[in-house]
């Protein structure tokens, strides 16, 4: 289903979520079943080799990391904001109370997908606003394109947008030190 909206030459197309969600919110919700996670896991990594293996489709992979705090915080402003209810499903109703499981497979699904040739960035997404100002140069900085100054900086904050590898040693390290994942 996700194929079907790829893009055209010249286009540029955002999903949320995307097919990832096989590796997060439905193993975690009991949505798919264990074999059906472990085929993703093990298939992802081809499937996303074949996008761009002709070099004219780029795949970003962008993470947008909250804090559980954070998450509460937003849910709580949903829960109550008629204009932002429509954003809290049931899902996000249960999300706080599942916060080690999907922090596990954040984990695993950094530390199995994040390849050279389709590398995860990690976006520290606490401040909104700020995070969104880092990915767009996270993208202007990764998209080929015709006429692009060069005379502006593209560089995303490092403390902001952070590879994916480097997020999985962090969460590993603090695991191997405290037995969880998270902060």
């Amino acid at each position: 289903r996700y194929i079907e909206q790829f893009p055209r030459a010249g286009e540029i197309v955002l999903f949320d979520r995307s097919w990832y969600n096989r590796a997060l919110v439905e193993p975690v919700m009991g949505f798919c079943t264990p074999r059906q996670y472990r085929e993703f896991m093990k298939t992802v990594n081809e499937h996303e080799e074949s996008f761009v293996s002709d070099g004219k489709t780029q795949l970003i992979k962008l993470y947008f990391s909250v804090t559980k705090a954070e998450q509460a915080r937003r849910f709580a402003r949903r829960k109550h904001d008629p204009l932002r209810a429509w954003k809290l499903s049931e899902v996000d109703l249960q999300a706080q109370d599942l916060w080690t499981e999907f922090t596990e497979k954040k984990f695993e699904l950094l530390k199995k997908t994040h390849t050279k040739i389709n590398p995860w960035h990690v976006i520290r997404s606490d401040q909104k606003p700020l995070a969104r100002l880092e990915t767009i140069k996270l993208i202007l900085r990764t998209v080929r394109y015709k006429g692009r100054s060069r005379s502006l900086d593209y560089k995303p904050k490092t403390d902001i947008v952070i590879p994916g590898d480097v997020e999985a040693k962090r969460m590993r390290k603090l695991f191997l030190a405290s037995g969880n994942y998270d902060d």
